[in-house]
């Protein structure tokens, strides 16, 4: 018996031989230093453990939490986009997902016909190529080039492709590069999303970890959510990776659309969890800004250690991550393969999030800074 043809259509996992090497590694006893995952190495902030020990003795949340949200989680939501981008959200503009990738990989199968078109960021997160694939549809890169600061050249896509296409995925601040978008940049995407009717969903699991100016919504802008969904996480900007909450926001018909395929595919996150989320959107604003100012001291830290040493970092300004040029003629993979062989570390090489990316690696800022000074140190020994 066979998987199904959009099975086999996903792209084959690339880090499968650097994984063996750092499985090997570990297995021969060698200290290996793994930066390569954006997991947050710290705990969950102790007032939001608290407050959930209190959400799951309620009986009332052991309940099926059937629907797209519970009331109390959605209120939130809405109280904190106001408070956060001052946008008004309603009820039925607004919904709770098992973590950003639930609905990230779940809205191509609520709009996609086969053979339409979706447009990604290259580099970009491989879940809108999974997500695209498994619904039939047709993923085409746009080039994130460091010339355009990051930023896909909207206008350098042809209009037929426009004609065709049914989703823009974007993502800001972004991963892997950490680079930001502005209003010129928003306003100008909309533009082609109303003249040729698609949607843009833009991916905002990073919106509270930035070093200096906070991001924006896309749906501060007039008339933005007949074409714009925006997600957002509790993951990185709380420490809640394992709790799996995250929501989507944006017009009714995109939310009724991802609302339609969940309610057929799950049945929600355990109302606890959304009840503690909700509270901690609400209440923990200290315990994000501590959490922000801790990656922007490391991002800092790194940076200025592998300028020392020669390495061209770009400017971080938001996220867990930072993304480095590849020295020398490496490509990517063998220059990740060579530090891991020769410093005991792990990082991540760029052609995992697409072609344009195979020039640089993304270290991830999830180590104490005692760990950045030792990794600093070991990288002094590969061999360039």
């Amino acid at each position: 018996m066979e998987i199904n043809n959009r099975l086999k259509s996903l792209p084959p996992y690339i880090f499968i031989e650097l994984d063996k090497k750092k499985k090997a590694a570990i297995a021969a006893g060698r200290d290996i230093l793994n930066l390569g995952i954006g997991d947050p190495d710290r705990p969950t902030p102790s007032r939001i453990i608290d407050n959930f020990r209190e959400s799951v003795g309620k009986p009332s949340n052991h309940q099926y939490p059937i629907g797209r949200g519970s009331a109390v989680f959605k209120q939130a939501v809405m109280k904190w986009m106001k408070k956060r981008f001052d946008v008004g959200i309603t009820d039925s503009e607004t919904m709770c997902l098992i973590g950003a990738k639930d609905g990230i990989t779940h809205l191509p199968l609520a709009f996609l016909n086969p053979g339409d078109i979706v447009l990604i960021p290259d580099p970009g997160y491989p879940g809108y190529t999974s997500g695209t694939l498994i619904a039939g549809g047709v993923p085409l890169a746009m080039p994130l080039e460091q010339k355009n600061n990051f930023l896909p050249d909207l206008a350098n896509i042809p209009a037929e492709v426009y004609e065709q296409t049914k989703i823009m995925w974007l993502n800001y601040p972004n991963n892997p590069t950490s680079a930001m978008a502005g209003l010129e940049f928003y306003e100008e995407a909309l533009s082609y999303a109303e003249k040729y009717d698609f949607i843009i969903a833009q991916d905002a699991p990073y919106s509270e970890i930035y070093f200096n100016t906070p991001p924006i919504s896309m749906l501060q802008m007039q008339g933005a959510k007949d074409h714009v969904i925006e997600f957002y996480s509790m993951s990185k900007t709380y420490n809640m990776t394992g709790w799996r909450v995250g929501f989507a926001v944006g017009g009714e018909k995109l939310i009724n659309g991802l609302g339609l395929v969940k309610e057929n595919m799950d049945s929600g996150t355990f109302t606890a969890i959304q009840e503690t989320a909700a509270w901690t959107l609400l209440n923990c604003d200290e315990e994000a800004g501590q959490i922000r100012a801790l990656y922007k001291s490391r991002a800092q830290a790194f940076t200025k250690g592998l300028r020392a040493m020669g390495y061209e970092v770009l400017e971080p300004q938001a996220t867990l991550y930072l993304w480095v040029k590849v020295p020398g003629n490496l490509k990517s993979m063998d220059f990740c393969t060579k530090v891991l062989d020769e410093a005991d570390i792990v990082v991540t090489p760029g052609i995992g999030f697409g072609l344009s990316g195979d020039r640089y690696f993304r270290i991830a800022l999830t180590v104490e800074e005692e760990l950045i000074s030792k990794a600093l140190d070991r990288l002094k020994k590969v061999k360039l």
